[in-house]
């Protein structure tokens, strides 16, 4: 029974620690200042916590706040570049050289500079190093270790039976190349294309599995940011609109159709057109869209914890925690499959992509 507690307790610290919060400090419902009680805000603690930030917060221990500073990186039109640690915010309470995190308003969240009596004067350029950059750091620091490894492997045992890391990822690779790569693409053409299918699957895939380990400097949940889908997306376009042929745009501007559908409005063509655009649309919100879902579910359930808390006191929180430890554990298990899927998903439809950018012409 011991060990069974001791299990227990162990994944609820580990649930908290993976939202970046210790229940000693995200008790708004019970914590008093002045007299006054403040009430839990559920939906601005889920969003806090799957949103990007300018520093990397690990945990809260009473009113001690443990984060890594990421470099702040501007262009300012009235004072040139500035560069200095998001430290110097001290958690967006202050002004550091003219500048500010707003916590309120249509610029929340964002960088603003201020004039000399504090009244916002612009929007700076933004090339600052966030939670979300640093993390794609860290998984590009992951894949070469990886993958360098494997080189290394395969150069040294030429024709002989794959062994360690090599024996680990082989399998995978050549899941790639034969079960999405060719039967998508075809035969001839496929080779030209696997080394971004490689990219982005193990990109995808790695990033997907690293944002569910909440250990720092992991934990980052990068593929739940569309900026970075939607950059993802964007390479998937570009590749598959370079890599055409004339078949391909006569389908989409005189497709063989009967001619009512062509004239006097070019239904067709606008229908055909349209889909090329909601392609890449429809594979950045996809994978943006399940990544999230999951951090933003566990969030949930950890809310339950101190709304309960608030309303049937330190009893009804502890009681609802069993529930909530379980659910949780449960969805990261299975973001763990979904991991793997959107990986996969997101690579086989970028192949049928490049695939249909080149049909033949049917006589």
């Amino acid at each position: 029974m011991t060990r069974i507690i001791q299990s227990f307790l162990l994944i609820l610290f580990i649930v908290f620690l993976s939202t970046g919060v210790c229940p000693a400090n995200e008790t708004d419902s019970t914590a008093t200042e002045g007299g006054n009680t403040e009430k839990f805000n559920a939906g601005k603690f889920v969003i806090e916590h799957v949103s990007d930030s300018y520093e990397w917060h690990i945990a809260t221990f009473g009113e001690t706040e443990i984060s890594v500073p990421l470099p702040i990186i501007l262009y300012s039109s009235t004072k040139g570049w500035n560069i200095f640690m998001s430290s110097e915010f001290h958690h967006g309470h202050e002004t550091y050289n003219n500048f500010r995190i707003e916590l309120e308003g249509k610029n929340e969240g964002k960088i603003v500079e201020l004039n000399d009596n504090g009244e916002v004067l612009s929007l700076p350029i933004d090339l600052s190093i966030t939670k979300t950059v640093a993390g794609i750091f860290v998984s590009v620091i992951v894949l070469l270790l990886i993958f360098l490894n494997i080189a290394k492997s395969a150069k040294r045992r030429v024709n002989q039976a794959p062994t360690g890391m090599q024996n680990l990822f082989e399998p995978v690779i050549l899941f790639v190349r034969d079960d999405i790569a060719k039967p998508a693409i075809g035969e001839k053409r496929f080779e030209k294309f696997m080394p971004f299918l490689l990219t982005v699957f193990f990109f995808i895939l790695i990033n997907n599995l690293l944002g569910l380990i909440p250990i720092f400097p992991f934990g980052a949940n990068v593929t739940g940011n569309i900026a970075v889908t939607m950059v993802l997306a964007l390479f998937t376009f570009f590749i598959t609109t370079f890599n055409t042929n004339k078949h391909y745009w006569k389908e989409i501007y005189n497709p063989d159709v009967p001619w009512w559908l062509k004239f006097p409005v070019p239904l067709m063509p606008i229908v055909e057109l349209t889909g090329v655009m909601t392609k890449p649309f429809v594979l950045m919100v996809r994978l943006f869209a399940n990544m999230l879902a999951g951090h933003l579910i566990v969030t949930v359930f950890v809310s339950l914890i101190f709304i309960f808390a608030r309303l049937f006191g330190i009893e009804g929180g502890l009681g609802i925690s069993v529930v909530s430890v379980l659910f949780s554990v449960f969805m990261l298990l299975l973001d763990i499959l979904v991991s793997f899927v959107q990986a996969y998903v997101f690579t086989f439809l970028s192949a049928m992509y490049f695939g249909m950018a080149s049909p033949e012409h049917h006589h």
